[in-house]
């Protein structure tokens, strides 16, 4: 029974770890392609909140890859005028893993 509990304990653990360096992974790309030039977590800058994003999108099963396609391809429309530029340098694992952790509500 202990050794099933340590088990328990130690997978959460590793999965706890692994979602933190995820979020400090997914910030950084943020941050190094001037997302965060437009976009905060918590408030509007001159697109929305991230934390937004994820509320508006939650339970919306396409929400991913409809977010993937506006971080590579830019566009306007989906929340104002103003049109967000493409970011066509990104991987696609970095394009995935910024989605995700912004569908998440950018938690840090």
């Amino acid at each position: 029974m202990k050794t099933f509990l340590f088990l328990c304990l130690l997978a959460a653990s590793i999965k706890v770890a692994t979602a933190n360096n995820e979020n400090q992974k997914a910030y950084a790309i943020a941050k190094q392609n001037a997302c965060l030039g437009c976009h905060a977590i918590d408030k509007k800058i001159v697109g929305p909140s991230f934390q937004a994003v994820a509320q508006n999108y939650k339970g919306d099963s396409s929400a991913q890859a409809f977010i993937q396609n506006k971080i590579i391809n830019g566009g306007s429309g989906s929340w104002g005028v103003v049109p967000m530029p493409a970011n066509t340098k990104l991987s696609a694992p970095d394009v995935s893993l910024l989605s995700a952790w912004i569908l998440r509500g950018a938690p840090q």
